[in-house]
């Protein structure tokens, strides 16, 4: 069956930038939107960023916004987040997900690829 499988995560400083990447193999689902989560340490799952598969339409958590930018590739079915000039708060556990039509929830989620910046 299908699965998502994330990678690009990684131990960084202060300032740099890391891509994180989410492929989509197989298709036992349509897409209908991706998005970015992640989750710190002590804290809750919140959403970074979401894509529209069809229309491209883009969607970001302000506290990321002109930092992070989604993207992605129609014929790999791959998501990427480029990240710039990461801070320590952005250190947390992401994941991508998507659903299949708007009126689903976010039922399918990836292992997660840890994201840690030091000061």
């Amino acid at each position: 069956q299908g699965q998502l499988v994330e990678s690009g995560g990684g131990l960084v400083q202060a300032g740099d930038s890391l891509t994180l990447s989410c492929a989509a193999s197989g298709r036992p689902f349509s897409i209908y939107q991706m998005g970015w989560f992640r989750q710190a340490p002590g804290k809750e799952r919140e959403p970074v960023a979401s894509i529209v598969w069809t229309a491209g339409s883009t969607y970001y958590a302000d506290s990321v916004k002109g930092r992070f930018t989604i993207s992605k590739d129609n014929t790999k079915k791959t998501m990427y987040l480029q990240m710039n000039n990461l801070r320590p708060e952005d250190t947390a556990l992401y994941y991508c997900a998507f659903r299949p039509s708007i009126y689903a929830s976010y039922n399918f989620w990836g292992q997660g690829t840890q994201v840690t910046v030091s000061s």
